[in-house]
């Protein structure tokens, strides 16, 4: 190991004990990371990426089988004391997670989690505690961070919850940060943000990084050196402007090729409107007082106008919080709202249930994630047979058949019919749930972040199947994306929101190519802008 030699794994080999048997996930990995230097770990799920992170400072399951070396500085992490790790977790080294919803505790105040790990590791307590903590905040880009001290994380955005896991890693001054996946469920805005923020405390702060992603796009621009991963191996590993320009292994060309890419079919001549909307406005009341008396109006969606064809994709793009799945909720009929929807020339606005229900079978929607929208209690045949119960199936036909038959049409096998939801990957689990909106032959589908969960292997494979069925059912569809790359891939059209206004709309290439909004600018500056190293 080097002077300038963080951290060094070598031969890790980690294996899971289930059933009676071992499972190996990580298979004799690698690397190693200099002071000051962003290491990216690359790989679709599976590919033991955070397995491999999570061992460095042992934070698997008892279940865990654990050899060869993680060595931070001089000390030996693989079985290690527990008195040694928890003097380096959360002080030498600190995690940063995917998900910080559910890593920070929605109990607790800001100032109580964040304090928590300073008077453990420091003994910081009271005032001295409350100013670090402010610090802290500030530093990560929260305005007006004593303010904000009291705050539940449920009260706060998503790009400020990151923001707030950040400081939690920071709080004890760090020298290896781990950040997994830490941008994923982020809009492309505030992806660039927490990015630039992370870029900018590694030259604060000296951090060295350890990145885990499956977005090549992040790694080109932030990662100094890169190791691809498959099947619980490295396959390749070097600079990073090295593997980008002269990829040497299949499996890392097969990545970097992985991008939606391509325009849609053009719609058909004779193609016929089957949505439009004219002034759609959706207003949520705000009531106060012991009579809970309307004083004011959160406007999610203010005065919308579009159309949609047989055969189209009109992509709606914007922030969290923009309304873009309230508007397509709207137009579904399933929040309130005022002004037209006109479904086949029909205004359905008003329309009871018992009248709408036979609409229903001409508008369906997938889920931005499938696990959580698919029943764990019922196989996947019932799932996607659901529907036919409701709606019945063509005269003639059994469920069973047309359940078969859909299954065949998104590319998995009709003897899957009687597994259930977690006996799939996530791609297959979104097919699953594609299939569930298809067996009903509908007209007008929403799609609501339907790949923003997936690797960018299986996000192509997603668009080429949605193409597919689009071009050979004339299929309508809504499709809902903070990634615009996938928007560019597969829609007609493009309606961009911010703060439930629409301030841009047109054809896809010409708001991709020509955008005319400042704020559509900000949106393309930060999904397409390139350049490697950190």
């Amino acid at each position: 190991m080097t002077r300038d030699t963080i951290l060094t794994v070598s031969d890790l080999r980690v294996a899971f004990s289930q059933d009676g048997k071992l499972h190996e996930a990580v298979k004799g990995v690698s690397f190693d990371l200099g002071r000051g230097e962003t290491v990216a770990l690359v790989g679709e799920s599976g590919s033991g990426k955070s397995v491999t992170a999570l061992s460095t400072v042992s934070l698997l399951g008892e279940n865990a089988r654990v050899s060869g070396s993680v060595r931070y500085k001089d000390a030996e992490m693989v079985g290690a004391d527990r008195a040694r790790l928890r003097r380096i977790r959360g002080n030498d080294i600190s995690f940063i997670f995917q998900e910080p919803m559910t890593s920070l505790n929605p109990l607790h105040t800001l100032e109580k989690q964040i304090g928590e790990s300073l008077a453990l590791h420091q003994g910081l307590t009271g005032k001295a505690a409350r100013a670090r903590i402010i610090e802290l905040l500030d530093k990560v880009g929260i305005v007006d961070p004593a303010s904000r001290l009291g705050a539940y994380p449920h009260q706060l955005s998503g790009g400020q919850r990151q923001r707030v896991m950040i400081a939690m890693a920071l709080a004890n001054g760090p020298e290896l940060l781990i950040a997994d996946e830490p941008t994923t469920a982020l809009d492309v805005t505030i992806q660039a943000q927490i990015l630039e923020l992370l870029a900018e405390l590694k030259r604060s702060e000296g951090l060295s990084m350890l990145f885990i992603t499956h977005d090549l796009g992040i790694v080109r621009r932030f990662a100094d050196r890169v190791c691809v991963m498959k099947d619980g191996e490295i396959v390749e590993a070097g600079r990073t402007a090295e593997i980008f320009a002269d990829p040497q292994h299949p499996y890392t060309r097969k990545l970097l090729g992985a991008e939606p890419a391509g325009l849609p079919d053009p719609v058909p001549a004779d193609a016929q409107e089957i949505l439009r909307t004219d002034g759609l406005r959706v207003w949520f009341p705000i009531t106060a007082g012991f009579l809970r008396k309307t004083v004011g109006h959160v406007k999610a969606v203010n005065d919308a106008r579009l159309s949609l064809r047989q055969g189209e994709t009109l992509g709606i793009v914007g922030e969290s919080g923009s309304g873009k799945t309230t508007l397509a909720l709207a137009l579904m009929r399933l929040v309130a709202s005022e002004g037209p929807i006109l479904f086949d020339g029909t205004d359905i606005q008003g329309w009871k249930s018992a009248r709408l229900r036979a609409v229903r079978r001409d508008m369906q929607i997938v889920f931005q994630d499938p696990f959580g929208s698919l029943s764990p209690r019922m196989t996947i045949g019932e799932i996607i047979g659901e529907g036919l119960g409701v709606h019945g199936t063509e005269p003639g036909r059994k469920a069973e058949e047309v359940v078969a038959e859909m299954l065949s049409e998104v590319g998995l096998s009709p003897a899957m019919m009687h597994r259930y939801p977690h006996e799939f990957s996530g791609g297959q689990r979104q097919r699953i749930a594609i299939a569930r909106a298809m067996v009903l032959r509908p007209r007008l589908v929403v799609l609501d972040e339907p790949t923003s969960a997936l690797d960018m292997t299986v996000q192509v494979q997603i668009v080429e199947l949605l193409r597919r069925l689009q071009a050979k059912y004339r299929l309508g569809y809504l499709f809902i994306s903070h990634d615009l790359r996938v928007v560019r891939a597969l829609s007609h059209k493009v309606i961009v929101m911010k703060r439930g206004d629409i301030v841009e709309a047109g054809d896809s290439r010409r708001v991709f190519e020509q955008p005319e909004s400042d704020y559509t600018r900000a949106l393309m500056a930060a999904a397409f802008v390139r350049g490697a190293g950190s």
